[in-house]
């Protein structure tokens, strides 16, 4: 999988609350029973389905809901992203030539209940990065490399991003809740989304900063900032950080990829390295199929195990997809969340999402034990999670 990620990069630029730590389980026993308790797919398409009347729901209705998922593709990315530029501003990576059309996949304890499109094509997934860089940092705080989500970024990282008196009040936590305020330029564009030529239709008015944490703004450049800063803590490019703590362990298609900026790379120990983006909005992004999104949805359904080993602790999930306070949207720690019953009305207030623009979508039931990744829609992901609940037996 790195190999095709570093490929990629090298043939389009040419460029040679203390968290818990995560727990395996005490005695060999004990991991039996777990992976018992639930199924895990296997590798590659080894994943097995059920009638939707196997595992309580009603197969007419969950028909119903797919059929009208197929007539919902998206009007906001072409399929050949020639739209890109005038909704997000001048790129910065590449892009594929075409996309698939609108495709999902609904999981019931695991199992594929229903699956349309082509859930195999490995497309730009957007924003739904967000969640697996909050994945990433999830990891770097259950290995004891980060004390605290609420220290500064300051503390660990001394490449300059954080030494003005503003920038220096910046946690880690602020940046998971987008309430960083982070002041400066990364790969080109600056914090305050000002310009046609380079945010197109993003392009914010101006507005004065305000203090770290007590204002939200969902903001590309300081996601990329963050992006940086774990790659300074890790000292290896995130791709193979993902690739190696939850791709593989979950079996993941060779076919998923974290493609860079043609300018984001950086020397870490005498090395070049890739500092990859919390999105698709400048080109690049995670290029991932439906059925490698599912697999990440249901291993935070499953909080965090995957069969016998626990990839990243139950308490970052239950930290990540937490409510943070009155500050921003309902937002956990770059998942968005629907506390208040107000992203999904017809939905349980514990289900969560990592959302992208395309619309990309990973939403993630744990009442219910249902995961569903929708992908190229036109935004109404509340009218397929209504129909699909309806088809929950009570």
């Amino acid at each position: 999988m790195l190999k095709n990620t570093v490929f990629a990069f090298l043939l389009v630029f040419g460029l040679g609350a203390c968290q818990q730590q995560a727990t395996q389980p005490t005695s060999s026993a004990q991991a039996s029973t777990s992976a018992a308790k639930y199924y895990y797919p296997g590798e590659g398409d080894n994943w097995k389905h059920k009638k939707p009347e196997e595992v309580g729901l009603d197969a007419a209705l969950l028909q119903q809901a797919v059929e009208w998922a197929k007539t919902q593709e998206t009007t906001q990315i072409e399929k050949d992203f020639s739209t890109q530029k005038d909704i997000f501003g001048e790129p910065l990576g590449p892009l594929p030539a075409t996309r698939a059309n609108t495709n999902g996949i609904i999981l019931k304890d695991g199992y594929i209940v229903a699956e349309w499109g082509d859930t195999k094509a490995a497309d730009p997934t957007y924003s739904v990065a967000k969640s697996f860089l909050s994945t990433i940092l999830g990891l770097t705080i259950d290995k004891g490399m980060i004390d605290d989500i609420h220290d500064p970024v300051a503390k660990y990282v001394h490449d300059g991003g954080y030494n003005s008196e503003h920038n220096s009040k910046i946690t880690w936590e602020h940046h998971a809740r987008q309430t960083s305020e982070w002041q400066g330029e990364m790969w080109g564009k600056k914090d305050d989304f000002i310009g046609k030529e380079a945010f197109g239709r993003g392009e914010r008015k101006p507005r004065e900063i305000q203090e770290p944490g007590t204002f939200y703004e969902y903001n590309d450049t300081r996601i990329n900032r963050f992006a940086l800063s774990l790659l300074r803590l890790w000292e290896k490019p995130l791709p193979e950080v993902l690739e190696d703590e939850i791709m593989d362990p979950i079996d993941a298609s060779e076919t998923w990829k974290w493609v860079p900026y043609k300018n984001s790379v950086v020397e870490i120990n005498g090395k070049q390295m890739p500092s990859v983006s919390g999105g698709t909005r400048w080109g690049g992004g995670l290029w991932i199929s439906a059925r490698d999104e599912a697999r990440f949805g249901y291993l935070f359904l499953r909080n965090g195990r995957w069969e016998d080993k626990q990839l990243v602790s139950e308490q970052w999930v239950k930290d990540a997809t937490t409510s943070r306070g009155p500050v921003g949207p309902d937002y956990g720690y770059l998942w968005w969340l629907n506390t208040e019953g107000k992203a999904w009305p017809d939905a349980p207030t514990t289900s969560y999402a990592a959302l992208g623009a395309g619309q990309n979508t990973v939403w993630v039931d744990p009442k219910h034990d249902i995961v569903i990744v929708w992908r190229w829609h036109d935004g109404k992901q509340n009218e397929l999670f209504k129909r699909v609940l309806a088809a929950v037996k009570e």
